[in-house]
Order: C-alpha cells, then sequence, then structure tokens
C-alpha cells in the first residue's frame, strides 16, 4: 500500500510504524494496542516506537487503512496504555526493589532509571503524567512509581490522565494532520518530527540541569539508598 513511502526508513524495518501496521492487517488495532501495553508496562518494550506508532496509527484511520472508527481506535489505545502502566506498577511492587538493588541489568539500567528518577526529583507525582510523553521514562516511571510505594488509587489516576492524553491525544493529531496532504506524502518526514519532538523533553531537562549546576544525588549510586529516594520524591510532591 505505501511501501515506497518506507524505504529508506530510519527505522529497522521490524520497528517501523507503518510497516508494523501493514503487517498487522486487519488486526492493526489490536497489534498497535499490544506494542503501547509493552511500552508502557513490561521494561522490554522501552526501545517501542511508541509516539510515532500512534501518529501513524491515527494517520491510517484518516486514510481508511484502519477500518474501525477513530473513537473506538483511542479507547482501545488508552485502555492498552492504563492496563500497561497498571501491570508495570505492580512489576516494580514485587520485583523492583531487587532491580534496584543491582547495579545493572541487561534492561534496568541505571542511565534508565537515572533519567526517571530526574522526573520524580522535580515533578513528583505528576511526573506519571509528564513522563508519557518521554521515550524509556514512560516505561519505567511506572515501576519506580511501585517501588516507591505510590498509592495505587493515586497512581491510576494520573496514570488514567495521562493515558488519554498522550494515547488519545497523539492518535488524534495524526488523524487530522494524516487529512493534508503534504503529510500524506511525506509520511517518513513527519515520523521523524515526531521522533524528534518526542526527545525534546530529556534535551530541556538537561539544559536546565547544567544551566543551574545541578549535580545528581550521590546516594542514588548506592543501590541500597535508591529505593528510599525514589519514596521520598513520591511522597513530597
Amino acid at each position: 500500500m505505501i511501501s515506497a513511502a518506507t524505504q529508506g526508513s530510519v527505522l529497522p524495518s521490524w520497528l517501523d510504524p507503518e510497516q508494523l501496521i501493514e503487517a498487522f492487517g486487519s488486526y492493526a488495532v489490536i497489534g498497535v494496542a499490544v506494542i503501547i501495553f509493552a511500552e508502557c508496562g513490561l521494561l522490554i518494550g522501552f526501545f517501542l516506537p511508541g509516539d510515532s506508532l500512534l501518529f501513524t496509527a491515527g494517520l491510517f484511520v484518516a486514510r481508511d487503512y484502519i477500518d474501525q472508527p477513530l473513537w473506538v481506535v483511542c479507547i482501545i489505545i488508552c485502555s492498552a496504555a492504563i492496563a500497561g502502566n497498571a501491570t508495570g506498577y505492580w512489576i516494580g511492587a514485587r520485583a523492583g526493589p531487587a532491580l534496584l538493588r543491582r547495579s545493572e541489568s541487561r534492561l534496568f539500567k541505571q542511565e534508565y532509571v537515572d533519567k526517571t528518577f530526574a522526573f520524580f526529583e522535580r515533578y513528583g507525582n505528576r511526573a506519571i503524567v509528564l513522563g508519557r510523553f518521554v521515550p524509556i521514562v514512560r516505561t519505567f516511571i511506572t515501576v519506580l512509581a511501585g517501588v516507591g510505594g505510590m498509592s495505587f488509587r493515586r497512581f491510576i489516576t494520573y496514570s488514567a490522565i495521562g493515558g488519554v492524553l498522550w494515547g488519545a491525544g497523539v492518535t488524534v493529531l495524526g488523524f487530522y494532520l494524516g487529512q493534508i496532504a503534504f503529510v500524506r506524502n511525506n509520511i517518513e518526514v513527519m515520523l521523524i518530527v515526531i521522533v524528534l519532538v518526542s526527545v525534546v523533553p530529556i534535551g530541556i531537562e538537561l539544559l536546565r540541569t547544567r544551566s543551574h549546576g545541578r549535580s545528581r544525588d550521590e546516594r542514588y549510586d548506592e543501590p541500597h539508598e535508591r529505593q528510599h529516594l525514589i519514596a521520598e520524591d513520591i511522597r513530597d510532591d
């Protein structure tokens, strides 16, 4: 259908949003939902193309490649995002402390945890909402909420708000922009833009940290201190 547009993609073919949705065929919405669930709740999903996948899903709805109406697609995606977060919270509550006691693990790398920790340090509970829009952070922040003992009721409230703003928001954006001829004819360019925009929050935070001369809490280098620090940031919001 649009194979020409995917040639020369910056992503591997198995991560290219267009090719993924095409491969799912009539089960495209379910396939997208599974990927969103994995990215939001499973540690192995941190590398998945959530933002660009949502945008592409909305664009495909506009082009009638996905048969379901936009509102149905948004409900399914938002439900998957919220369910993924609940799963991530459960993983953090059950297995998180053991993971944090390890200096490094194949998936739970300290650099990923550091980025997420910085979000909690600055935004507290609101990080659950804001973290939705930052790659990697949106995967690990739910686990750290479980590790820090955040109230599940509070967590699921913030999670639902973030899930709707991100899941439905980016999908709807893709739907309406997909009706513009330039976007339809330059989808590869648009996906690159989405990827770049998604990393802007990380860049801003790094610049802000440098300009204010802030340094990371050295106690966070001690595995046995990490859980206590995370819990403090969650409760201090």
